[in-house]
């Protein structure tokens, strides 16, 4: 009795935490490849210089995508997610948005987890189509890169 407690609590505990790390963009994977289920458990209070350059590259990746610069936002890519989006690719992504919703910028941010190179964050520009929740950012070679392709 006292094993099927512990297994039911452990189920209930892993469909807890699966939940936690969903996303709500409808067009992109949330995951980072790199991420682990034995990874340690993430930061709530970052450094505030590691926060400040990862806030720094998530105004500048939404301002270079909303101002069609597809050759800067792909190099803002982290090596896993230039595997899945080609520079063309990114350029028709970049064009369409600047073309539809024209200049944005990011309007309210927060570090939602962060531990070592791994980060989520959520931010919006002010289109709720784009408000990002939880959405997973890798630190490469000491510049923090979009990951969530």
């Amino acid at each position: 009795m006292r094993t099927r407690a512990t297994t039911i609590t452990l189920a209930a505990a892993l469909l807890a935490l699966t939940a936690a790390c969903s996303s709500s963009s409808d067009h992109k994977p949330d995951s980072p490849a790199t991420a682990t289920a034995t990874s340690a458990q993430p930061s709530t209070t970052p450094a505030p210089a590691d926060a400040a350059a990862l806030e720094q590259a998530v105004r500048t990746y939404t301002a270079v995508y909303f101002a069609d610069k597809p050759k800067t936002a792909y190099g803002m890519l982290s090596a896993r997610c230039k595997k899945k989006i080609t520079p063309d690719a990114m350029a028709a992504l970049t064009a369409r948005a600047v073309g539809d919703y024209g200049k944005q910028d990011v309007k309210r941010f927060k570090v939602d987890q962060m531990s070592g190179d791994l980060a989520r964050v959520s931010y919006g520009v002010g289109l709720p189509k784009f408000d990002q929740q939880a959405q997973p950012w890798a630190r490469e070679g000491g510049d923090w890169k979009y990951d969530a392709c």
